[in-house]
């Protein structure tokens, strides 16, 4: 009898292994399946996505931009509903409380993670709208938004960037797999009283909180783009006009190296600008040619 018992046991061991063994691989097979329809969705992104890059028309860009995200979202929704997953794009969210880290670095990469979601939903929303936008070499920059915000007590203009199409890889050690981005900025603001005489200039390397892999944050995020913000200080109120300079250099993993340039000239709202009789702090003061510093000299000359 026991002989039989033991025999009965090792039957349904074996039917249980059985099982087990079949649903982790219809589990494995389902996984595929998602991401290989996850990748075909952002391959379809890839492949439209040039013409929004290189469109020298500001005016069809802007056209464009909501039908095109439109689009792209539409089929994130029916990925998620094919498989059954949830709309909250909070996947990064919950990671970082499974693994329950409680240091300084945890609050900065939900910092990333809120900055890269409010760009996000204004893209699935349809309100993605920069407020400047120009083309240059394959990349395309917008500005996407520039309010007054306050920084440690001090109030700065806070201008949100986002780069499309700089070049990037993924590199994998063997067991982790990283993207790498190319995108380096230097930026230049020259300040004009509304004669066009120069009354200050400014410069700035990377922005703050450069996102270089938003998908790192949000996997849904559209592929391929850069964000970050620069906080630029309050100007004189005598600055009537700005020329913002941007240089972002890219390099492909091929090797070759691409600067694009962007200038964009704009009135300096009142909101950005000091108060009357305000000094503007942290200014240091060099000295130039006259023609230089005023055009109507050099004119005259």
């Amino acid at each position: 009898m026991k002989r039989y018992f033991g025999f009965i046991v090792l039957i349904v061991g074996v039917i249980l292994a059985a099982v087990v063994t079949t649903r982790a691989s219809s589990a494995r097979a389902l996984e595929a399946q998602r991401d290989a329809d996850f990748a075909r969705v952002q391959k379809d992104y890839l492949e439209r996505v040039g013409w929004l890059r290189v469109n020298p028309d500001e005016k069809a860009y802007r056209q464009e931009l909501s039908p095109f995200f439109k689009a792209y979202f539409t089929q994130v929704d029916a990925h998620h509903e094919r498989y059954k997953l949830g709309k909250t794009y909070d996947a990064y969210l919950a990671e970082l409380e499974k693994r329950g880290d409680k240091d300084d670095r945890v609050q900065d990469r939900k910092a990333f993670y809120e900055y890269t979601r409010q760009v996000f939903d204004r893209m699935r929303e349809g309100k993605y709208e920069p407020m400047w936008t120009a083309t240059d070499k394959g990349m395309r920059l917008d500005v996407v938004s520039a309010d007054v915000v306050k920084v440690l007590d001090k109030p700065q203009v806070r201008l949100r960037l986002a780069l499309w199409g700089a070049q990037r890889e993924e590199r994998s050690d063997g067991k982790v797999k990283k993207m790498v981005t190319s995108a380096s900025f230097k930026t230049q603001w020259k300040l004009t009283d509304e004669r066009g005489k120069l009354l200050g200039e400014m410069s700035a390397e990377d922005p703050s909180m450069k996102v270089d892999f938003p998908e790192r944050f949000i996997a849904e995020f559209p592929p391929q783009m850069v964000l970050g913000h620069y906080d630029m200080d309050l100007v004189p109120n005598e600055v009537k006009k700005m020329e913002i300079a941007f240089e972002v250099s890219s390099r492909a993993a091929s090797g070759g190296d691409i600067t694009s340039s962007y200038v964009w000239k704009l009135e300096v709202p009142s909101e950005w600008r000091l108060g009357a009789g305000e000094k503007w702090e942290g200014a240091e003061v060099t000295e130039r040619p006259e023609e230089e510093i005023d055009p109507a000299k050099a004119a005259r000359k």
